[in-house]
């Protein structure tokens, strides 16, 4: 039976880990310390996180890394972006060129701007790093883990690899699709949850499905063209790793990102907002990166600029959105430094 270790015990994390258990694989978790490995381990479920959900036996849990890693065909990196680097160096003694290494975390490190397999391969051995995965779809943990079906995507430079992870995380209710597209997977995963912040923002200013879905679909456009920018396939973003996860993490209740949203335009001040979540809001951290990235680029992105605005300026919501509404209207493909009228504007027939 193939084993698998899981690092974190995030919401993601324990999710994946029951989902991979029913699929009757053995799954370890690690968790930062013993009394939270002793306390998942007799408890068998946490009614504050997972409403009842009864962790499956074949899911044990260690604060023991080298233990948790033991004869493992994979490990799942599910961590909040911002501790991935610290996380991975800790686990990188005990990989080996036999092992997949999967980041499940959806965001952008704030200071360097750079992806999540970016983060682990600049830790890991240049032998392993052929073998570095990234999961990202529309998948909302609690939906999952109530058994609702679910489809994701798994990316690797490598087509092989991808599908040797699709083989292992694949089950009858999270169907796994493959993409070696890695840039555009990892970045529809991370700036979507930026998008999400601004229809939170929509819908807690009351402002109706036209302008909300006119908000997302700009965002779509914006995150497009800046993973066009940085290498990305286009058509990445129309897939389940773009448009799939922005519409779920936009329209869902269960959206960290979109509550975010919601309540900064209660007034409740940022900080307050985080310190009542018992989750991470990645677009939070993302926003940042984001924005850095686009001014490196001298790229336009007038969303995840009033975004920044908002969270790290003071920006009011509302103003945030006037501002929006009375910029200057032009080609819905063009943007300061967009390549994305060149790439599909129709061309005329000779």
């Amino acid at each position: 039976m193939p084993r698998i270790a899981i690092i974190g015990t995030t919401t993601w994390g324990i999710t994946l880990g029951v989902v991979l258990a029913r699929k009757g694989l053995s799954v370890r978790l690690w968790a930062r310390t013993e009394q939270e490995a002793v306390d998942l381990t007799n408890a068998r479920y946490n009614p504050d996180l997972f409403s009842g959900i009864i962790l499956p036996p074949q899911l044990s849990f260690t604060s023991v890394l080298s233990e948790a890693l033991a004869e493992a065909k994979a490990v799942i990196l599910a961590v909040p972006s911002q501790t991935m680097r610290q996380n991975t160096k800790l686990v990188t003694e005990h990989l080996d060129k036999s092992m997949l290494v999967v980041s499940a975390a959806k965001g952008l490190e704030i200071g360097s701007n750079k992806r999540m397999s970016q983060v682990i391969e600049e830790e890991i051995e240049p032998d392993f790093r052929s073998n570095v995965c990234v999961l990202s779809g529309p998948n909302l943990s609690r939906e999952i883990l109530h058994d609702l079906p679910a489809v994701t995507v798994v990316a690797a430079w490598d087509e092989a690899v991808a599908k040797k992870a699709q083989k292992l995380l694949n089950t009858p209710k999270l169907c796994v699709y493959t993409n070696t597209d890695v840039i555009g997977v990892e970045l529809g995963g991370a700036l979507k949850n930026i998008i999400a912040l601004g229809a939170g923002m929509a819908d807690g200013l009351g402002y109706g499905d036209n302008a909300k879905a006119a908000f997302v679909t700009r965002g779509l456009t914006e995150i497009t063209a800046l993973g066009v920018a940085l290498g990305a396939n286009p058509l990445t973003f129309s897939g389940l790793a773009g448009l799939g996860d922005l519409i779920a993490t936009c329209a869902s209740p269960l959206s960290r990102n979109r509550y975010v949203g919601v309540e900064l335009t209660k007034g409740r001040p940022l900080e307050e907002i985080i310190a009542s979540m018992n989750t991470v809001a990645e677009g939070v951290g993302t926003t940042i990166a984001a924005w850095n990235l686009a001014q490196e680029l001298g790229l336009e992105m007038p969303i995840a600029e009033k975004i920044y605005q908002v969270l790290y300026v003071g920006l009011d919501p509302r103003q945030a959105a006037a501002e929006l509404m009375a910029a200057e209207t032009k080609h819905e493909l063009v943007g300061r430094k967009w390549k994305l009228f060149s790439l599909f504007r129709r061309r005329r027939s000779s």
